[in-house]
Formats: structure tokens, C-alpha cells, sequence
């Protein structure tokens, strides 16, 4: 049947967001509440986050290179599954600082290009229903949802130290879907000049600027939003149903992402993540409350939901057919990279100094500057998507 491969070949793209996205369920509220239960310090706990982002700065970008010019995404990208696998596993043999830090400079070289290659996928396999990115994506987002809130309820009923068998086994199943990607006959080798030219343009400096401030504002919450709410008294189960609550919102936007990006633009989109990111972090800064913290939750929809897919999109679109992997993996780089990396060293140093409270304070100020600097200096460059007005389809 003609219409069969592309259903296919999405169905494994969503089962492979599926699976990252349900070990990052486990990552991101629970890997730093155990290194903070381990004994680990806040300055330790944001050395280990942000070298691990470190590692997205320059591996991503080597990794997605390498892809484009030899025209091997899938090889690379299975061989680097597993590999992250096979590290992640060294971290049940050790709760030291230093070989724990070793084990993330590793883990990072090999997990680095994973989310920008499945990116470059799903852009390939939508081809002209790229605005429908989110009803794929939100595949993640589903399996986030059940995990941190599942695994919540055990790590209260047993030990925290679970999380890391969790993340083991996702991980490699993960890989071992990899496996069923599809080889794409069309891909070509193509000159190494030719895969990152439009790296240095105008427009795609003052994206990926902006973009780096944004994820830094994101500091705080991806490193210290869970251990914020421990200190205010909450549970871990509460702890996991509040990522819940932000990545269920962060489905019904992804849901509706061919009716948004049928009218708005990406760049549209962009900027209101800038100015609802700015909000987000300074009600976090004063409200207490369960219902209040819960609420704030909800703007996840706006500053990671609608953000992501515009970013992929923005990206995708300034980026040429031959470095379309290469613009995701320096997209990846820059923002989870180098941006995260930035805002972990920063709020790990604050941390020690401040408490939780006033990190989300300094977080809003960064999104304001990353909103004013995408306004101004991002004004030359407007994309269409196909389906929107204007769009030369």
C-alpha cells in the first residue's frame, strides 16, 4: 500500500519519543534529588548537570556534522543509543563524586546527538505537514506524564535509588527500537563547507542567542525546581505529579500544533514563550501553595511546549536540505547544551549562596533579556510553514 511506510515509519518515530522521553521522566525530577540524597552538595549537583549539557555543546554538533556529510543519522544514532546505555549502567557501581563525574562526560559524549537526530527524523518523515510536529512529539510528553508520576509513588514506597535501574532499562529499549528505522536511499554525502555555512547568517546567530538565554532561565527549574519543592515540605509523589501537571499541558499544546502553526508563525510563537517564561519564573519565586505551585505548572505548556516546536520548526526552516541534521544537533547544543549548562553552573553557585527561592527570581530576568533581544535583532527573518499563508507550497 502506498500510504503504509510513512504511517510506519512515524509510529517508530513516536515509539522512540515514547521511550527517551519516559527515561527523562526519570531523569530530570529524580536524578538530582538522588545526588542530593547521596550527599552530594548543590555546587556538585550543578557540576554533574551542567557537564553533561557541556557535552551537548560540541558532541551534537560533531556528531550531527558527521551525519550530514556521510550521510550516516541512523548508524550514528543507533550506535550512540546503546553506548549511552552501556555508560548509564556504570552509575549503579559507584556513589563517589569524581567517578560519577567521569561516567557523565561519557554518557553525555554518546546521549548528545540522540534528541537532534530524532528531531531531523520526524522533520523528514512529516515532510510538508512539518506544523503537525506536536501530534508525534506529544508521544514523549504521554510517556513523561506516566512515569513521573508512577515512579513518584514508588521511589516513596521503596528507595530513590530505583530510578537508576528505570533509566537503565528505557534506555535500552530505546536503542534496541532504534534498530527499526528505516535507511533512507536518498541520502547523499555531501560537502563538509556546505553542512554549516548557514551557522554564521544573521538570523540563525540571533535564534540561537536567544535560544541560549532561554534555556538558561530554565536553569533552575530542570536542577533545582524538584529539591525547591522538598525544602517547601512537599513529597515526592507531589514532586512528580507537579512535572506531571506541567508536561500534561505540554500535550494539549503539542496536540494543537497544526492549528497554531496554521496561524501563527514560528517567530510569533517564540516570542510569547519569551514573555510567558518571564511570568512562569517570578510566580515561582513567591507562591507556596500546592495550588499555586500546580498553576505555575501549566505555563509549561507555553514556555517548553510551544517554544520546542517553534524552535524545531524556526530552525528547520533556516537550515538548508543538506544540513538539516546539523542545524538540530547545534540547535540541541546550543539550547540544552550550552544553555543548560550555563544555567546549572549558575544556579548551583546560587544555590549555596541564596536557597531555591531567589534562583527563579534571577531566571525571569534572563527570559525578559532573551524576549527583548529576539524582538529586536530577529525582525529580518519571518518563516512560513507549509499550510500557512504566503507559504509557497
Amino acid at each position: 500500500m502506498g500510504s503504509g511506510r510513512p504511517v510506519s515509519i512515524k509510529r517508530i518515530i513516536g515509539a522512540q519519543y515514547f521511550l527517551y522521553f519516559g527515561v527523562l521522566g526519570a531523569f530530570l525530577p529524580f536524578f538530582n534529588l538522588y545526588c542530593y540524597h547521596i550527599g552530594l552538595s548543590g555546587f556538585q549537583i550543578g557540576v554533574l548537570s551542567a557537564l553533561r549539557s557541556a557535552t551537548l555543546v560540541f558532541f551534537a554538533l560533531l556528531w550531527g556534522m558527521l551525519a550530514d556529510r556521510f550521510a550516516v543519522r541512523r548508524q550514528i544514532y543507533i550506535g550512540c543509543s546503546f553506548a549511552a546505555a552501556g555508560v548509564w549502567a556504570l552509575f549503579l557501581l559507584t556513589e563517589q563524586f569524581l567517578p560519577m563525574l567521569i561516567i557523565t562526560v561519557f554518557y553525555g559524549v554518546f546521549f548528545s546527538p540522540v534528541i537532534s537526530f530524532l528531531e531531523a527524523f520526524t522533520m523528514d518523515a512529516l515532510g510538508g505537514e512539518k506544523r503537525r510536529y506536536g501530534n508525534i512529539r506529544a508521544w514523549g510528553s504521554i510517556s513523561f506524564i506516566a512515569m513521573v508520576v508512577a515512579l513518584g509513588r514508588v521511589i516513596d514506597a521503596t528507595d530513590i535509588r530505583i530510578i537508576l535501574l528505570v533509566i537503565l532499562i528505557g534506555s535500552t529499549l530505546q536503542a534496541a527500537m532504534a534498530l527499526r528505522l528505516p535507511v533512507r536511499a536518498s541520502d547523499k554525502v555531501v560537502a563538509l563547507e556546505k553542512t554549516g555555512a548557514f551557522l554564521l547568517k544573521w538570523n540563525t546567530l540571533v535564534f540561537f542567542g536567544c535560544a541560549f538565554l532561554m534555556l538558561v532561565s530554565h536553569g533552575a527549574y530542570y536542577g533545582f525546581f524538584s529539591i525547591h519543592l522538598e525544602n517547601l515540605g512537599f513529597d515526592r509523589t507531589f514532586i512528580g505529579v507537579a512535572w506531571a501537571v506541567a508536561s500534561a499541558a505540554e500535550i494539549a499544546v503539542m496536540l494543537t500544533s497544526g492549528w497554531i502553526f496554521t496561524r501563527y508563525s514560528p517567530q510569533t510563537v517564540l516570542l510569547l514563550s519569551f514573555l510567558v517564561a518571564v511570568a512562569r519564573w517570578a510566580l515561582l519565586f513567591f507562591v507556596r501553595s500546592p495550588a499555586a505551585i500546580l498553576a505555575t505548572q501549566l505555563l509549561h505548556a507555553v514556555t517548553y511546549g510551544a517554544f520546542h516546536m517553534a524552535s524545531i520548526l524556526y530552525i528547520d526552516a533556516l537550515a538548508p536540505d543538506a544540513s538539516k541534521t546539523t542545524g538540530q544537533a547545534v540547535n540541541n547544543g546550543v539550547t540544552y547544551g550550552l544553555g543548560l549548562m550555563v544555567g546549572f553552573f549558575l544556579n548551583g553557585y546560587l544555590y549555596e549562596r541564596l536557597g531555591s527561592s531567589p534562583l527563579f527570581l534571577v531566571s525571569a530576568a534572563i527570559a525578559l533579556l532573551g524576549g527583548v533581544i529576539f524582538l529586536v535583532g530577529g525582525l529580518r527573518f519571518r518563516p512560513s510553514l507549509p499550510g500557512q499563508p504566503g507559504h509557497a507550497d
